[in-house]
């Protein structure tokens, strides 16, 4: 498999992507993530993705790269990650006891190819105490994901279910995106 460009600095992303290839370089995307005034909150995702993929598009012309961003959405409030630990509390009391879609976007591009597409899971959380809420802000884990909460880690305790890819909501949809790197290439 060609080389493979991750525009991200998550580490959670950068663990999944070793699970499509080893031969993958992981670099911080340059640009800043602005998203045009009006834009469906599901099509945020795939947008910032694409933004961040090009951003290092000039250094490296002759490989794949990959940009991918996730959200919270709940009917039609976007839920990005809490500016501090009342933002995570008024989010995690918003998302108690309800269903939510996270989105992640993902783009891929080579040279002047580019192709997106977006993954949506749903999450079922349990209704949540403000106890248990406190608690979990406590550990400081929500205080940089999309929606105040990680799913792989002592967030996991919040969710009563999920419809979709697990994957997705740790913040990268590996096997739909191996499907469509698969494609990618097939067409090169």
């Amino acid at each position: 498999m060609e080389r493979i460009i991750l525009a991200s600095q998550s580490p959670r992303r950068r663990e999944l992507i070793k699970l499509i290839s080893d031969n993958v370089i992981c670099v911080s995307a340059k640009d800043e993530e602005l998203v045009p005034e009006g834009m469906a909150p599901a099509d945020i995702p795939a947008h910032l993705a694409l933004l961040k993929a090009r951003s290092v598009r000039n250094d490296y012309p002759n490989d794949i790269i990959i940009g991918s961003d996730t959200v919270v959405i709940y009917e039609d409030s976007l839920l990005l990650k809490p500016t501090d630990k009342e933002d995570a509390l008024r989010m995690l009391t918003f998302l108690g006891g309800k269903t939510h879609r996270v989105i992640t976007g993902c783009a891929i591009i080579k040279g002047e190819r580019e192709l997106t597409f977006s993954e949506e899971t749903q999450v079922e959380f349990y209704p949540l105490s403000e106890r248990d809420i406190l608690g979990y802000i406590e550990t400081g884990e929500p205080m940089d994901k999309a929606g105040a909460y990680g799913i792989q880690g002592r967030g996991s305790l919040l969710v009563k279910g999920i419809k979709g890819d697990y994957f997705n909501v740790v913040g990268l949809p590996v096997a739909s995106l191996k499907r469509y790197l698969d494609k990618f290439m097939e067409n090169e």
